[in-house]
């Protein structure tokens, strides 16, 4: 098994790597890029293929969804697991995956041409790889192990047990769905039609990785009016929207920013910025894993906003913040099976469960709050979205014994 599933998952995230998927949060279509299309619709040939049943294409939120049908006669909860199949806004034109077997724990060079050297003093999670098979990008692009590493692993668990059907497990349902890069995937995730009991995204990072936890979330957009007036004469009259910008920002507690902050502390994170004298705009993302501390932070923003437009005959600013997701434990801490079914079938295979909060979300964030508990077990990648991302091999082949071992436990609880 464990050699067939080296083989299998290596295969399959190269495959899908070199298919562009990037999401586009500009858009407004379901998926926001088309190219998504080509590896949903390519999934559902391999699903069939590998005799998986229900296999549909719903055009109307663009999941992919498939059951494997029980072999056990036993009444055992219907188990559910999600990947998804963009990737982030980093270079994923002509993706080429390289392998590198026995991984000699030395600085990788990405790309001589280009002189991109992936080091272990930058790094250092590599040298826990050593003598294990990388799969590295050119240096150019992203390799798209997030989340395609995780669809990789699903596929291989769900095609070993469809060919053994002598394995007793209870019925077993998959997913793949677009943008959740973009946060917008799980948005019409049809839950009802998903018909679990619980399930799992395979969407985390190293070995080990298993979370029920996650980010408050929300996004906000400013839009600073200023007044142009020919500096020569600007005196009492100009507004100008760039001192706008720099006052907001200098308003912004200091400490509660992604770089000065980890574990379950929050931020309120500028991210991208567009201002002339006249006119400008700011967005801004605003995290913390404590409700009551999250609505502080949103009040927070809001309180500047006003204050600055008091100050001003005129308002100057006008502020548009909408929440994006919340903290899944709030649902899962409800009936904590789903995480101490995971957790065993690691410790069963060796594996020390490594239970911390996400600094961030996964579509299980928001599928969770549809009423379908959804922790996020580990998919093997590092240093996603960028050209420094690689997995190894032998992560995903845990990953897929994690799935198996997962869904034949259910069976015997």
């Amino acid at each position: 098994m464990t050699e067939q599933f080296f083989q299998e998952t290596q295969e399959r995230l190269i495959r899908y790597a070199k298919i562009n998927t990037r999401s586009d949060e500009a858009s407004t279509t379901v998926p926001s890029t088309a190219c998504q299309l080509d590896l949903l619709h390519l999934l559902v040939d391999e699903l069939k293929a590998i005799g998986l049943q229900e296999v549909k294409f719903n055009p109307e939120n663009a999941f992919v969804t498939a059951t494997l049908p029980a072999t056990s006669d036993k009444p055992v909860p219907t188990i559910g697991f999600i990947a998804h199949v963009d990737t982030a806004d980093f270079n994923s034109e002509n993706v080429q995956p390289r392998l590198i077997p026995n991984y000699d724990g030395q600085d990788i060079v990405l790309n001589q041409a280009q002189d991109i050297v992936m080091k272990v003093a930058d790094f250092p999670a590599l040298s826990s790889y050593q003598g294990q098979t990388l799969i590295v990008t050119d240096g150019t692009t992203l390799l798209g192990a997030d989340d395609k590493s995780g669809i990789a692993e699903i596929m291989t668990a769900v095609a070993y047990l469809a060919a053994h059907p002598e394995i007793e497990h209870g019925k077993v349902r998959v997913a793949f769905g677009p943008d959740e890069e973009i946060g917008r995937g799980a948005d019409r995730f049809d839950v009802a039609h998903f018909g679990c009991d619980f399930a799992y995204t395979m969407d985390g990072g190293p070995v080990g990785e298993l979370q029920y936890e996650s980010f408050n979330a929300a996004g906000a957009r400013l839009h600073f009016h200023g007044k142009n007036i020919h500096p020569g004469t600007a005196k009492g009259k100009m507004i100008n929207a760039v001192q706008l910008l720099k006052d907001f920002l200098s308003a912004l507690p200091e400490d509660q920013v992604p770089e000065k902050t980890d574990g379950r502390q929050g931020f309120i994170h500028p991210m991208e910025a567009q201002v002339t004298v006249d006119q400008g705009q700011l967005d801004l993302i605003i995290r913390d894993h404590d409700r009551q501390a999250f609505q502080a932070k949103k009040d927070l923003v809001q309180s500047i906003v006003d204050k600055m437009n008091a100050a001003y005959p005129v308002p100057v600013l006008s502020l548009e913040m909408k929440d994006q997701y919340y903290n899944m434990a709030e649902v899962i801490e409800q009936d904590m099976q789903s995480v101490e079914l995971a957790k065993s079938a690691m410790e069963a295979i060796g594996i020390k469960p490594i239970i911390e909060p996400i600094r961030g979300g996964t579509d299980g964030s928001k599928i969770s709050f549809m009423g379908l508990p959804t922790p996020n077990i580990f998919a093997g990648g590092e240093n996603m979205h960028g050209r420094y991302e690689f997995v190894a091999v032998e992560s995903m082949v845990k990953a897929t014994q994690v799935i198996v071992g997962i869904i034949q436990a259910n069976a015997q609880a």
